[in-house]
């Protein structure tokens, strides 16, 4: 980075001649606020020049929306800056949040007949100690409503469950008062309402399909009635047995002359 002198005024008396004293080259540099912040050493006022020129949303603006109960990243989103340029401007106003719902906690609430003598922490935290719950768990933050009254928050976890009760809060001697706003206050402070027990929420448990049936056994056979035995059936005949092959016959052979008979002429008696 090169350092340039001031050289003077220039003639159109807005802005200031400076030279870089190693090449002998001149520069205009705007006489404006951001000029005049920066030779005070007015940091804040630079920043605020910075936000004004980079976006539409001006200082005022951020601070009104932080008191409205918006945080420092949804007006940061709402501005297009970094967070870091809205929490100089935010700073201060959370810290009157903070300590305007410090204020409301030694409030006393209102009844039908009149201011409770105990004060509104008092209250919550023996409801907290009824149900069972951790009152240290719990965060206290309050706003300003369009009304210009102050909104009182406490937010608070039961098992999954986000919970939340509001109160208006009227700053006054002796701590000043506190009014419910909605259903979860009322909870907490109505003395004649039995507290209720808050459970924490269960995981739903995703339902297993059942296992197929199996499959059911053939019927068993029925023994045959006993009472109509079967008629009987009469013994089928015994086979005959095959006729025996009859012997074949000898066929008779004729008789034939013995060698003497023929020279003789005399038939033997041979059979």
């Amino acid at each position: 980075m090169r350092a340039l002198r001031v050289v003077g005024l220039h003639e159109d008396g807005k802005s200031i001649v400076c030279e870089d004293p190693a090449r002998g080259e001149r520069f205009l540099l705007p006489a404006d606020e951001r000029l005049r912040a920066a030779a005070r050493g007015d940091v804040a006022r630079l920043g605020q020049i910075e936000i004004e020129t980079e976006s539409q949303m001006r200082p005022r603006e951020i601070q009104a929306r932080i008191r409205a109960g918006e945080s420092v990243e949804q007006v940061a989103a709402a501005a297009g800056i970094p967070a870091q340029r809205v929490e100089r401007f935010a700073y201060p106003v959370l810290l009157e949040r903070s300590r305007t719902a410090d204020l409301a906690q030694h409030a006393h609430p209102v009844r039908e007949d009149g201011p409770d003598v105990r004060t509104l922490s008092e209250v919550v935290a023996y409801a907290f100690g009824v149900r069972g719950q951790d009152y240290t768990q719990a965060e206290w933050d309050s706003w300003k409503g369009e009304d210009g009254k102050w909104v009182v928050v406490l937010r608070w976890r039961t098992g999954r469950s986000d919970n939340s009760a509001h109160w208006s809060f009227s700053p006054g001697a002796h701590g000043g008062t506190v009014a419910t706003l909605d259903e979860h206050a009322e909870d907490l402070l109505d003395p004649n309402r039995v507290p209720r027990t808050l459970r924490a929420v269960e995981p739903e448990t995703v339902e297993q399909p059942a296992p197929p049936a199996a499959p059911e056994p053939p019927p068993a056979e029925e023994p045959a009635a006993a009472a109509t035995p079967a008629p009987e059936e009469p013994p089928a005949p015994a086979p005959k047995p095959a006729p025996k092959p009859k012997p074949k016959a000898k066929k008779a052979h004729p008789a034939v002359p013995a060698w003497e008979d023929v020279l003789l002429g005399v038939r033997s008696q041979r059979g």
